[in-house]
């Protein structure tokens, strides 16, 4: 019996084995190497081993054989149009969609397909293709009727007309259901409640160009803002006032507060800098320099990583000393396009279904959305997950998770366009990926923004209008 059990559990461990990567795993290291690079790549190394015996023996569960995966990889370059007539000028018919290599997200993708007969109407002797592509528009397409949308609203909850500015930001407050506050472009900041009768609590004023950013502290006591006129202003927000100016000297573009050690606020700007400053004091501790000016920018729950994207569309991972506020670089992620575009919005989730883990969240000017999971344990490694191509913007406009229902059905993403709508976008789907949108607005809406409870959504507008939507209960 003992025989037979370690006979069995050597079989289980041989399932899971690919000899020809783990080799690679097993090349002696050169004396002129770098012992980090070696790390990581070995450790890539052996999760991709690992997600094709996985991949591999779900197909084989739901199924499918060896034949309808090895179709499925090879399929053509025009596979999609092969199969039903293309959508152009649609959102559904959105960019560039790459596998994700995590073996549970197959249970979107085997649902999804077509089986082997479907695919072998391709040509065989085209290259293998891991993604396809398409052009996509901000137009929404219906859904079949019956079909239940991805978030269902009953109405507008509140608006906020009295600023006479583009909002550029908008923000609720940290585990807030009402608290909500938004920067404009004539520089002033106002902090209302939507709660009971909606109603402008504080109009905070100071700085004498546009309100680049905004963040809350973690008692939502404070807020800590960026701006144009290159200083970085504090408020109380009970008082209304201004309790610390810092200057600097260019433009300061984006700004958070610590999540663990909310005594440290991260602020980048044009000057190609992210600086870590004491809020008591308002003295500088530390910076470190990029290649380009940095455009947004988010921390992830632990504290010990930024995440920064820049006006040429990189984004880079950055190591912080939650107890010093010391910076390192850690990794940069560059852009594939030629063109390179500013990265409006960057933003961390700490868990998703898709990647089953942290993921992050970019959106560029340019009409890029990309979606990337973060390896903690690499010092934020990203790996592009999928991405969408939208129709390029001329301002910066600003997208946001949708986190309660990306649990429940998808990995859904909330963004505003140039067409006065606001759209709602499923990145498990490789077609027909707009499933929602909101109309309301009659300019351009630049920003959104979830309350802590996903109940009510907020968006803003170029002629500063700020739309309070009320999700259903039963969507």
């Amino acid at each position: 019996m003992a025989e037979q059990t370690s006979e069995e559990e050597k079989k289980k461990k041989n399932e899971h084995v690919d000899p020809e990567l783990f080799s690679c795993l097993l090349q002696p290291v050169t004396a002129d190497s770098d012992p980090v690079y070696i790390g990581i790549r070995r450790l890539l190394l052996y999760r991709k081993a690992e997600s094709g015996v996985f991949r591999r023996r779900d197909w084989r569960y739901n199924g499918k054989g060896y034949a309808a995966y090895r179709n499925y990889i090879s399929r053509p370059r025009n596979w999609e149009s092969l199969q039903s007539p293309s959508l152009q000028g649609t959102p559904g018919n959105s960019g560039r969609w790459v596998l994700p290599p995590s073996p549970y997200s197959l249970l979107f993708e085997v649902d999804s397909w077509s089986s082997s007969r479907d695919l072998q109407s391709g040509n065989p002797d085209l290259s293998r293709r891991t993604s396809f592509s398409s052009n996509a528009s901000d137009n929404y397409r219906p859904r079949k009727q019956g079909a239940e949308l991805a978030y269902s609203f009953v109405g507008m909850h509140c608006i906020f007309d009295q600023c006479k500015a583009s909002v550029t930001v908008l923000k609720f407050g940290h585990m807030s259901s009402d608290l909500l506050a938004y920067g404009a472009s004539d520089g002033t900041l106002t902090v209302c409640t939507v709660s009971g009768p909606p109603s402008v609590i504080k109009e905070l004023k100071g700085h004498s160009k546009d309100v680049t950013d905004f963040d809350f502290s973690s008692n939502n006591q404070y807020i800590a803002s960026s701006s144009m006129d290159k200083t970085v202003r504090v408020w109380e927000i009970s008082k209304g006032l201004c309790i610390r100016v810092i200057y600097g000297v260019s433009s300061q573009s984006c700004i958070r507060f610590h999540p663990v050690n909310n005594n440290f606020l991260s602020v980048g700007n044009a000057n190609k800098e992210i600086t870590v400053i004491n809020f008591s004091t308002g003295r500088i501790i530390n910076k470190t320099v990029f290649d380009s000016e940095v455009t947004s920018m988010d921390h992830d729950h632990t504290g010990q990583l930024i995440f920064c994207g820049d006006a040429q569309g990189c984004i880079y991972s950055v190591s912080m000393n939650s107890h010093t506020g010391a910076l390192s670089r850690s990794h940069r992620h560059r852009t594939t396009s030629r063109h390179k575009s500013a990265v409006t919005t960057v933003q961390y989730r700490s868990f998703s279904l898709l990647a089953r883990g942290p993921v992050l969240l970019s959106c560029n000017q340019d009409g890029s959305l990309s979606f990337f999971s973060v390896a903690l344990e690499i010092q934020g490694y990203l790996t592009l997950r999928c991405s969408l191509k939208l129709t390029p913007r001329i301002h910066k406009i600003q997208a946001s998770f949708c986190p309660l229902l990306s649990l429940e059905k998808g990995e859904y993403i909330v963004a505003g366009s140039e067409d006065s709508n606001v759209y709602f976008y499923d990145l498990t789907r490789p077609r027909h990926t707009c499933v929602n949108k909101l109309q309301g607005h009659r300019f351009p809406v630049m920003g959104v923004a979830w309350n802590h409870g996903e109940n009510l959504l907020a968006s803003s507008d170029f002629y500063g209008t700020v739309i309070v939507w009320k999700r259903s209960k039963t969507s």
